[in-house]
């Protein structure tokens, strides 16, 4: 865990060793963001209680059934639709619908005294200083000693919330601003008032970061804190440059997406989620509470902002922002833009230029930043960006001590809360700077004086990297970044030279304490050869040298499968000896993994599909993070699981069965999962679809994956790790079982839900996993399954329709139905 420095009203704190979990919690407001947060608090395992005011009149429906104000529960209305509206919201803000019953429905006077009950009250109600005042009038009368209370907002002042309350409740509360949707998006903003204690931070940060798996900063209270703050100038700035230069909506956000490391909503479709109205009022926060001049005209409102919310253009929820969706005839729609000076919309355009291209062409943040800018320096698109970026970096070297005392808080705050792939400072290193601070200097701009003592002396970046140590620049010296309690960097034992092998598909490290981890890192890490190459070697090392083996990266995703470009190449030009050798290599790779005698656990996040579910599968143990969308999509493509993903399902359903026991309905849930392509929506989601076994578990806390998997792998090693049976056999349901499953496919071709190539691909699936001509209940060996898998799987590689289904997801990234 990192240390929060702290000077608050109980002296100096440092956030250092974990607090004790907590179980009971409150949130005040079921609104959007209260019954999100309410949500993650459930995800954690803590009961809660969300409370909202009981209504002032009777609906319809309530006065129909005579029902009357009294009634308790007209009088938990407002909390319990709330809790209904969350059950059914999509994305999901549970990480399994069970967890629902988690959170309990009241109102604010019936249930006040039950705010004793609680650790951590969360206020979440409406943004209005009077009405969050007298919330925690009501919170006070009932408050215990060391109960936690904290506010959601993201930006009022902490002093004037707590004006008028008594010195213990002003040492027990601060700001904890998570952003919408609670669930996803990683940052919470930590806010001390004047009299906040050391001991309320430091146990309210661990509580967001252990329990809730949460990124916390420390921020500073002034208007709308770190990201909101950094992150709307940028914005601002960037429409100001849009009309310097000329350009347009579509163009700008072509050029301020992933071309500078930002997320693919860029900068106007951004405003359109997040509405222009909530832009304004962020705007007059920062400049009704600013004492500086030039702040409060940084945050003057842009009159196109203005005359968009004047004309209910407030964005998506409205149907028209900056960009809005046109319904054609015969179901067809198109996507229009805004054209700012005019107020009207125009089709909106793709946009190229041999800048943008080439920061496609390159490879992570730094480098297509670096590409879009320096290629052809002197084109209005580089200049715009050059623009638009230079204006955030000054303005968050500025804000360094105003917003939030370090470089790193920064960084991480409009990483986490805006999902940039560098922040500011991390950015400013990465385009060089030293070389662009002179061009701002050549550009008249003013360099902050503690930048410009940094530079004159000697230094030229802001971090810097000894090893596995990284430092960042804090008051005039280096300072080393602090190790995160219970977390592997894998990026930074690579960089320490901890490789034992590899190649460019993969690597083993040595995680310490003789255990070993894979580590995947081709493009997506999509499984190729060389991967497959760097498994059976790691195996053989392993088993030679190591106690036990991790598979775990830190890409954006686990594992999106194979790779299905090769396999379409292969597919095309005939050759299907070559990809019989390539589904042989995946197999035996696979159980090379599951017969190692030194114990493996996987630790997959966020995608993990096809081939990355084969990968995990072999392991002894699956430690999944909280957010792993887990599944055998092949049949998306066309194609069947055969690296092993049948076989693994058929073993599944058979010790799901017991021994005597019904093995049709488990192969019969199996085979709908994989015939539907079926993905889990959480890690506990996975259970539903039968691919977790009593020995996984999941982890909140995504940066932990890989420490608990390798605590896991020391335990079964100290318990004395005996490898699986080779020569276990598998339980299959044979003939009979495969009659049953077609006649599932065929019903749905009746039904209109399956197209006949649908039904072809069904007919496969369901021969293997019901153990193709076996007799029903015969037991048969994994290679048999296996054997299945990779002659089906050939069959498919040489039908024209699946052919044409890979090269559709490889162009759209969307399945095809034909």
């Amino acid at each position: 865990m990192r240390q929060i420095h702290y000077e608050g009203g109980n002296g100096v704190g440092e956030r250092s060793t974990p607090s004790p979990a907590i179980r009971r919690a409150a949130v005040i407001g079921s609104g959007v963001m209260g019954a999100g947060i309410a949500a993650q608090l459930a995800n954690a395992g803590i009961r809660v209680l969300l409370l909202d005011v009981p209504p002032a009149s009777l609906t319809e429906q309530e006065a129909r059934s005579g029902a009357t104000l009294q009634d308790r529960a007209v009088r938990n209305r407002l909390a319990a639709a709330s809790l209904a509206k969350l059950a059914k919201q999509e994305p999901p803000a549970l990480y399994e619908a069970s967890f629902i019953h988690r959170i309990a429905a009241g109102n604010l006077e019936d249930d006040l005294g039950r705010l004793g009950e609680a650790e951590w009250i969360v206020e979440a109600v409406v943004e209005r200083l009077d009405v969050k005042r007298s919330v925690f009038a009501r919170v006070e009368s009932v408050l215990r000693p060391g109960t936690l209370v904290s506010s959601n907002t993201s930006g009022l002042s902490v002093a004037a919330m707590t004006e008028g309350r008594g010195e213990a409740f002003r040492k027990q509360f601060a700001v904890t601003h998570f952003f919408n949707p609670p669930r996803h998006m990683k940052l919470v903003e930590l806010v001390p008032g004047p009299d906040t204690a050391a001991g309320t931070l430091s146990r309210l940060a661990a509580i967001c970061e252990q329990q809730l798996g949460k990124g916390v900063v420390l921020a500073k209270d002034t208007p709308n804190f770190i990201a909101n703050r950094i992150g709307t100038y940028g914005m601002l700035t960037t429409i100001e440059a849009m009309r310097a230069f000329g350009l347009g909506v579509d163009e700008v956000d072509a050029l301020t997406g992933p071309a500078m490391g930002r997320p693919k909503t860029a900068t106007f479709r951004m405003l359109d989620l997040v509405g222009l109205d909530t832009l304004l009022h962020v705007l007059d926060n920062v400049r009704e509470r600013s004492e500086d001049p030039s702040e409060r005209d940084a945050f003057a409102r842009p009159p196109v902002l203005e005359a968009l919310v004047a004309n209910g253009w407030i964005g998506e929820k409205a149907g028209s922002g900056f960009y809005r969706k046109i319904k054609r005839p015969g179901g067809r729609s198109d996507i229009e833009t805004l054209q700012p000076d005019t107020l009207t919309y125009a089709p909106r355009r793709s946009v190229n230029s041999p800048v943008i291209e080439a920061a496609k062409a390159a490879k992570g943040a730094a480098a297509k930043v670096k590409a879009l800018l320096f290629t052809e320096p002197n084109d209005r698109y580089a200049r715009f960006a050059w623009q638009a970026i230079k204006t955030v970096l000054l303005y968050s070297a500025r804000q360094l001590g105003v917003v939030a005392d370090t470089i790193p808080d920064i960084d991480r705050a409009l990483v986490w809360g805006f999902n940039w792939e560098l922040g500011p400072f991390e950015l400013w290193d990465a385009i060089g700077l030293e070389r662009s601070v002179q061009r701002m200097r050549a550009e008249g701009d003013e360099i902050p004086g503690w930048l410009e003592e940094w530079l004159a002396a000697g230094n030229r970046s802001f971090y810097k990297q000894e090893g596995s140590l990284r430092f960042y620049v804090n008051r005039g010296e280096y300072r080393q970044l602090e190790e995160e309690r219970d977390v592997i960097s894998l990026q930074a034992l690579k960089a320490s030279g901890k490789t034992v092998l590899g190649n460019a598909g993969a690597s083993l490290l040595d995680l310490g304490d003789d255990v070993a981890g894979l580590v995947f890192h081709s493009p997506n890490n999509a499984i190729g050869g060389d991967i497959l190459t760097a498994i059976r070697q790691s195996a053989e090392e392993v088993g030679r040298n190591w106690r036990g083996l991790v598979v775990a990266n830190e890409g954006r995703h686990f594992c999106v499968g194979a790779n299905l470009t090769m396999l379409l190449l292969e597919a095309q030009n005939g050759d299907f000896d070559e990809i019989d050798d390539i589904i042989s290599l995946f197999q035996n790779s696979m159980l090379t993994l599951k017969r190692l005698d030194r114990p493996v656990v996987a630790a997959p996040h966020r995608m993990t599909l096809g081939g990355g579910v084969e990968a995990c599968l072999p392991a002894d143990r699956i430690v999944f993070a909280a957010e792993t969308y887990f599944g055998l999509v092949e049949t998306g493509v066309g194609l069947i699981p055969a690296g092993g993903g049948c076989k693994e399902a058929a073993a599944l359903a058979d010790a799901r069965a017991g021994a005597g026991g019904d093995l049709q309905p488990q192969i019969n849930a199996m085979f709908e999962t994989i015939a539907m392509a079926k993905t889990s929506t959480s890690g506990f989601d996975v259970a539903r679809l039968g691919f977790m076994r009593p020995q996984d578990r999941v982890v909140i806390r995504g940066e932990s994956r890989t420490a608990e998997a390798k605590r896991t792998v020391l335990a079964m090693d100290r318990e004395g790790y005996v490898p699986p049976d080779a020569g276990r056999r598998i339980r299959v349901a044979g003939r009979e079982g495969r009659a049953v499953l077609q006649l599932a496919v065929e019903n749905m071709r009746l039904g209109g839900m399956a197209t006949p190539h649908d039904v072809w691909i069904g007919r496969k699936l369901a021969h293997v996993l019901a153990g193709g001509d076996a007799p029903p209940g015969a037991e048969v060996s994994e290679q048999y399954l296996l054997d299945l898998e990779r002659e089906a799987f050939l069959s498919l590689c040489g039908e024209p329709l699946t052919q044409a289904r890979m090269a559709h997801m490889l162009t759209t990234g969307k399945p095809l139905r034909n």
